[in-house]
């Protein structure tokens, strides 16, 4: 693999009213705003150095225009353009300046239908690590991850693997072998992205990282002293896969946001991927709760990068293996 892929980097979803998002991602959940005009917020934790991970685009329609990623240089960003030509893969072109704070960024769609951007380029601003003084809500550190709902996790999983270099940390497969939801990462945690069957291709959310568990409890009961309790959607809890603390929200425009800490290094060269059966319980939670509907139905509708028009979904290729659960 001749290509550096960082981590993942930013999201960039589009919502419909940008002061309902900023009471919600900037007072209650406390991420920092680092700029912002009539149509975006950008915000990022309180961890971050570069300008921002999240964009909040006004729009009549609630959507996600890219997932991004950050590579290690501007020649990756031409090499992974010629993968993706080679391979038959439309790509776009937005040169420095035509994107706030943003070098040159590539922009394709993935093998599922999926609006991806790589950049080498972002601004740097301030880190705020340590002004605890402006630590609240769910005191959000840092972007961590995107989970995606497609229609056939096997092709996503072989092409982040063969094609762009990601690894396998952890899987779900079915009693007949296939795999239902995989979990590849770049960086050295669990997870850069993950795959999990379903109507696709669809954004189901986007991880962020928090201090410590604590600061989901914290971020519950601002949530809920706000008028929000109605937001959380599932936890706080405890995944048996990552072994991570959660809690997923909704935001007013309906895309999920999960509070995420507690996973653990991937980095050895000889790790060997977790394997999880479909119908163990404790997967998804390790204290044997089951999630709600919603969060098996429920994603956000993503955009093709030329005509900005959703993309047309599938459905999930091994629907019939909708996890049973016993409590």
């Amino acid at each position: 693999m001749d290509v550096n892929i960082i981590r993942c980097a930013r999201a960039v979803l589009y919502v419909t009213d940008l002061e309902a998002s900023r009471r919600f991602y900037v007072d209650a959940l406390g991420f920092i705003e680092t700029d912002s005009d009539d149509t975006h917020l950008f915000l990022r934790g309180l961890e971050e150095h570069t300008h921002h991970s999240l964009v909040l685009k006004k729009s009549a329609q609630p959507a996600v225009e890219t997932l991004g990623y950050k590579v290690s240089s501007d020649a990756d960003l031409d090499r992974l353009a010629a993968i993706f030509s080679e391979k038959g893969y439309a790509v776009k072109w937005l040169e420095k300046g035509r994107q706030h704070a943003l070098g040159r960024t590539l922009r394709v769609m993935d093998i599922s239908g999926m609006p991806l951007e790589f950049f080498s380029e972002m601004e740097s601003v301030e880190r705020m690590l340590q002004r605890y003084d402006m630590y609240k809500g769910a005191r959000v550190q840092r972007i961590d991850h995107f989970n995606c709902m497609v229609p056939d996790v096997e092709a996503a999983y072989d092409f982040y693997q063969d094609v762009l270099g990601f690894a396998c940390s952890e899987y779900t497969d079915t009693p007949e072998g296939d795999i239902w939801a995989a979990w590849l990462h770049r960086k050295q945690t669990v997870h850069d992205v993950a795959f999990m069957n379903g109507l696709g291709p669809r954004l189901h959310h986007v991880g962020f990282w928090l201090p410590d568990p604590l600061a989901i409890i914290h971020a519950c009961d601002v949530l809920a002293s706000m008028g929000y309790g109605a937001h959380i959607e599932r936890g706080p809890g405890r995944h048996g896969l990552s072994n991570a603390f959660f809690l997923y929200l909704r935001d007013p425009d309906g895309h999920r946001i999960e509070l995420y800490n507690g996973d653990y290094l991937t980095s050895d060269p000889d790790f060997k991927p977790i394997r999880w059966d479909i119908n163990d319980p404790m997967r998804q939670t390790f204290w044997g709760h089951a999630a709600p509907d919603s969060w098996f139905e429920e994603a956000a509708h993503v955009l093709n990068i030329e005509t900005e028009e959703p993309v047309e979904q599938s459905p999930g290729k091994l629907k019939q293996h909708k996890p049973t659960f016993v409590i």
